[in-house]
């Protein structure tokens, strides 16, 4: 299902399977596209990944009927920007779409750092993506590096002495210099590239 937020939600198409979602959302251009995990053709992972790198801007909300499984892990390093269980009540649904059109994180920090440390195994080793991280200043990377180990804005600023707002305008900036959709996608971002290291499980 791909929905139009603004000025209130809109279905602008439908699509039965992964390849027509792809064919759907890029002629319809939505601000936010519905994703099932599972479809037939082409699963929802393939077909976020195809939006993003084809450079699609909706952003992707995919439905799972688990919140913490290898479909998730997948789906958030295809590019999703957030994911709901498959039994969320409409009015949720509704008010999930809208958070996500605002480019505000559905999915907290926390939540994405237990999926990546859960995963370690299948994570990358510091990638050749590592030489983007010149394009941030050496504040940036700290505020990248303590936004991946799930830290708010304002433990943020707390840390590193500054004002709430400073904090945001360097996340904004690092989104903006690393060609990311959002913070969820950052912390993502940080993994790859060996910012941060998945924590063991504990004993």
């Amino acid at each position: 299902m791909v929905i139009d937020a603004r000025p209130d939600l809109t279905v602008v198409g439908e699509a039965a399977d992964g390849v027509e979602a792809v064919a759907v959302a890029n002629r319809t251009r939505p601000d936010v596209v519905l994703m099932d995990v599972r479809m037939p053709r082409q699963d929802g992972i393939a077909a976020t990944r195809e939006l993003v790198s084809g450079g699609n801007p909706a952003r992707v909300v995919m439905l799972t009927t688990f919140d913490l499984d290898e479909h998730v892990y997948a789906a958030l390093r295809a590019g999703a920007s957030a994911f709901l269980l498959k039994d969320t009540r409409p009015a949720d649904l509704a008010e999930a779409v809208r958070v996500v059109a605002r480019g505000e994180a559905l999915l907290a920090p926390t939540v994405t750092r237990r999926l990546l440390d859960r995963f370690a195994d299948r994570l990358p080793g510091a990638s050749g993506d590592r030489g983007r991280l010149a394009a941030l200043t050496a504040r940036e990377v700290e505020v990248l590096t303590l936004a991946a180990r799930a830290l708010s804005n304002a433990e943020i600023a707390e840390r590193l002495y500054l004002s709430t707002a400073t904090v945001k305008t360097h996340v904004s900036a690092i989104l903006t210099k690393l060609g990311l959709r959002d913070r969820i996608q950052a912390v993502v971002f940080a993994y790859d590239v060996g910012l941060v290291r998945p924590e063991p499980p504990p004993r």
